[in-house]
């Protein structure tokens, strides 16, 4: 899964406009009954005081998680406070909590495919209203003044700030989605359209916009597509799904016999695949796959992979064939995406556990003991020891 998490700070904007706030003058309490005193607490946000929730957390690279009470940051004007209701687990959460990408900090509460419903929104908040069903993915904030944040490609900001394992721009740490409650800039806050199962809707925020994203720049959305999907985990599985949905023919490769088996009986012959989605986390061959692709056919790799791959060039030079990379998707491409999958009924396949099973369910994840999304009920799940 490639949502690559670094501690870096945004912009200062931010917190203008939540000092902002601060100054906006008191109303009249007569001019109000107690129904409006009640719809104006829940439009401005808790700016005096902070709450605690709890969540579960890393500790340590050994990465098992256990309660954890924490702070949020104050509500502020553009800010929308959200109670979760459930989180899908994905292979990144993995990489955190054990340090394997060596830029963890503890306690560190995980979590990046979030659905929760909207308690509270701050004064500015125009596009969410209390008892909105919402989703929140792999970020929380980004610079809003580079080149991709004004091309609405912000997920390739330098400066965008993780869900968690971050630093935001009020100096707090960013914690993710394993937790009761979560604040979150509305910009980075989705619908969840009517009619979706919630749980169905949390590997979407990640798995699903992962491969809808690459499919949709490199224009590769057309009917009658041939496609491959390297890797049938939690990213590849959704690959399958969305494809088949855009009316691709679909071949599933895989390194797992096991689920190779399952997807399909055998590969298609070479240069065939006009693009493959691969999605495996760990180091591998490419020049297999390669073979695979017809001319001018692309690998778009969206894996998390920390050593070197190598290919010799006469694999891509003799068939224009591209090798290029894509990271999760904009703002504006997760809600394209969830609208797709509402349309086309789109439905992942996904074990729904609670948070007491968690630290079991990463191991299950690790030996890819799963079909294909765990999916936490945190709501359900009693959070405190």
């Amino acid at each position: 899964m490639l949502c690559l998490h670094v501690c870096q700070l945004a912009s200062a904007s931010y917190l203008n406009l939540l000092h902002a706030s601060f100054d906006t003058p008191p109303q009249n309490k007569n001019s109000h009954n107690s129904d409006a005193k009640t719809k104006k607490s829940q439009k401005m946000g808790s700016l005096d005081t902070e709450r605690a929730t709890m969540g579960w957390a890393a500790k340590d690279p050994s990465g098992i998680l256990s309660p954890y009470t924490y702070t949020l940051r104050n509500t502020g004007a553009e800010d929308v406070y959200i109670k979760v209701l459930y989180c899908g687990i994905c292979h990144t959460d993995i990489h955190q909590i054990k340090n394997d990408l060596g830029m963890s900090n503890y306690p560190m509460v995980p979590g990046h495919e979030v659905v929760g419903e909207v308690k509270e929104v701050g004064s500015e908040v125009s596009n969410f209203k209390v008892g909105d069903k919402v989703g929140v993915g792999v970020l929380v904030g980004c610079c809003r003044n580079c080149r991709p944040c004004e091309a609405d490609v912000e997920q390739y900001c330098n400066k965008k700030i993780w869900s968690y394992n971050d630093v935001y721009t009020d100096g707090k740490p960013t914690q993710g989605g394993f937790a009761e409650s979560m604040v979150v800039d509305q910009k980075f806050v989705v619908k969840i359209p009517d009619g979706m199962a919630l749980e169905q809707a949390a590997p979407l925020l990640c798995a699903g916009v992962t491969v809808f994203s690459p499919l949709s720049h490199f224009g590769l959305k057309q009917s009658g597509l041939r496609g491959g999907i390297l890797g049938l985990g939690g990213v590849g599985h959704m690959g399958v799904l969305i494809a088949k949905a855009m009316g691709h023919h679909v071949t599933v490769i895989s390194s797992s016999d096991k689920k190779r088996v399952e997807a399909m009986e055998h590969l298609e012959a070479a240069d065939s695949l006009d693009y493959i989605i691969d999605t495996v986390p760990a180091n591998h061959p490419l020049e297999p796959y390669l073979s695979l692709l017809k001319l001018d056919g692309k690998l778009i790799l969206t894996g998390v992979i920390n050593t070197p791959m190598q290919f010799l060039t006469p694999m891509v030079m003799l068939g224009r064939k591209a090798i290029t990379g894509s990271f999760i998707g904009s703002m504006k491409e997760t809600k394209e995406m969830l609208e797709f999958c509402r349309e086309k009924g789109v439905t992942s396949m996904i074990e729904v556990i609670k948070m007491d099973y968690v630290n079991k369910a990463f191991e299950r994840l690790e030996k890819n003991d799963v079909r294909y999304r765990f999916v936490v009920d945190v709501a359900g799940s009693k959070l405190d020891p």
